[in-house]
């Protein structure tokens, strides 16, 4: 048996699933069709996740956009937009499809 974490996850297939009706998207967005569809999980482990799977082929860089406004953090914010990457194996779960064209997600 191999050591160390496994090369799947479901946190990891269920972000694919979401983009696969996204088409693209960044995380905060992502993030928050994830609460709305399935168990609680952080913030920081969706971004986690988005890294591992552009690092495994699951995901890759759509965009990076620079958005101006008013943010607690300072005026400026960049937006890494994510799509599928060649190696996301989407199976079309119903339930996020019929949150996504319920809510016109975008």
């Amino acid at each position: 048996m191999a050591k160390g974490r496994p090369a799947k996850s479901q946190i990891r297939q269920n972000i694919v699933e979401i983009l696969f009706f996204l088409k693209e998207g960044y995380g905060y967005n992502i993030y928050s069709v994830y609460k709305n569809i399935f168990p609680d999980v952080t913030m920081r482990s969706i971004y986690y996740h988005l890294k591992k799977g552009t690092a495994t082929g699951e995901f890759k860089i759509s965009k990076v956009e620079k958005e101006k406004g008013d943010f607690s953090w300072g005026s400026e914010v960049e937006k890494v937009y994510y799509g599928l990457g060649p190696n996301a194996k989407p199976t079309g779960n119903q339930r996020i499809r019929e949150f996504v064209e319920s809510k016109k997600f975008k």
